[in-house]
């Protein structure tokens, strides 16, 4: 991979079977399912399938376990172009491509191969990380001292879970779970937590409510309930007391895959605009005649290619980081991203006046959807704290 970002023959091929991916099956039943009244009948498996067979959901798999091996940047570019289709499977797709690279670099040998190859195999497997409380959010982003509430204690061979995490991506529709615990009384997340892989079937894990939510609906999250779940000492990941520096593993591709996940609604949206101000005469004139308008229009295009800039920049140097690897790239792309979407949609709702208000339109899904990443993947301030002390701590 180059440096200057260009699209290289391999990069065009993947993007142009997602393209078709999310022409030919995402984007002709999205606004429908965003419809349903019940969450949980806003996913759809049919779309997981086929992305399983476009090889979209094991892209992130080095070809040894039977992937392509796609690096963080053409990840990257891959779950913006899904997002362009729906947010929803963007996020789908997006966890499990972050999480099947998380496993990839902090699973033991013996944990890659029993769980990597069932990954595979099964076209409905999805990915979840386990990490969000009632009472504990943002708290592991700015190293806060208080411990997750949901806790392991030692068993012979293993360990006791119990507790909750809640507003999980894939919650409810994964199969394999990477799951923080604090397994340290006295100590904070940062110090105390442990990282274990539970599976879907495991006694004592269960599912709670899907949670009905303002946007991003093909989607589900779900609350993961546990009453003295048993997992062996075999799924720690890594070692008891270091879930944090598990987690440290994938932060820069988080951060990432998620600011790429918003601007693909940002992009979306300056599309639908600039079709829109072409067809929509006000004034004798096409609005896209109008001066005001056809600025505003090259300062949403503007918006959307500096946030694609600084995530491709950023997730390059995930994977080089001696390159010159910054840690506030591991906050600051989605907070940028985000707040520029939201900038990007509420201008192209004005754009479209009380056409934008209208369901049948589409606009306000957008607006919905974008709405989501202002807290998702840390709340924007907390973000940017998060990157402050990195700063002024150096």
């Amino acid at each position: 991979m180059n440096a200057v970002f260009a699209e290289i023959e391999e990069q065009r091929a993947i993007l142009e079977t997602v393209r078709r991916f999310v022409r030919d099956v995402v984007s002709p039943v999205a606004d429908e399912l965003d419809r349903r009244d019940d969450p949980a009948t806003c996913f759809s498996w049919e779309i997981v399938e086929k992305a399983d067979a476009a090889g979209i959901r094991t892209m992130t798999l080095s070809q040894e376990w039977g992937g392509i091996g796609a690096d963080s940047l053409t990840t990257a570019m891959v779950i913006e172009e899904l997002a362009k289709g729906d947010i929803g499977v963007a996020v789908v797709m997006a966890q499990t491509l972050k999480l099947a690279q998380a496993l990839q670099k902090t699973a033991s040998p013996e944990q890659r191969a029993k769980y990597l190859p069932r990954f595979r195999d099964d076209p409905r497997c999805l990915l979840a990380i386990g990490i969000t409380e009632p009472e504990t959010a943002s708290n592991y982003f700015i190293h806060h001292a208080a411990p997750f509430h949901t806790s392991a204690e030692r068993t012979d061979g293993g360990w006791l879970i119990n507790g909750m995490k809640h507003f999980i991506s894939n919650g409810n529709r994964a199969g394999l779970y990477l799951l923080f615990a604090q397994t340290e009384a006295g100590k904070g997340l940062a110090e105390g937590s442990t990282c274990f892989l539970v599976e879907r079937d495991t006694p004592g894990f269960s599912i709670g409510r899907v949670h009905d939510k303002m946007g991003e609906r093909l989607a589900n999250n779900a609350e993961l309930v546990f009453d003295n779940c048993f997992v062996p000492d075999a799924n720690v990941v890594g070692a008891p007391g270091e879930g944090f520096q598990v987690l440290a593993r994938f932060f820069p591709q988080s951060n990432t895959y998620a600011a790429a996940t918003v601007l693909g609604v940002a992009v979306a949206a300056y599309e639908r605009t600039v079709e829109w101000a072409r067809i929509r005469v006000q004034g004798g004139k096409p609005l896209i005649e109008h001066d005001g308008i056809r600025a505003q229009l090259a300062e949403m295009r503007m918006l959307n290619d500096v946030s694609r800039a600084y995530i491709h920049r950023a997730a390059w140097l995930a994977d080089n980081p001696d390159a010159g690897w910054d840690r506030t790239l591991g906050a600051l792309p989605k907070v940028f991203a985000s707040q520029s979407a939201w900038k990007v949609l509420t201008w192209a709702s004005e754009i479209h006046g009380g056409y934008g208000y209208m369901r049948d339109v589409g606009l306000e899904k957008l607006l919905r959807d974008a709405a989501a990443f202002l807290h998702s993947d840390g709340v924007n301030r907390t973000l940017l704290l998060k990157a402050a002390n990195f700063i002024y701590s150096d």
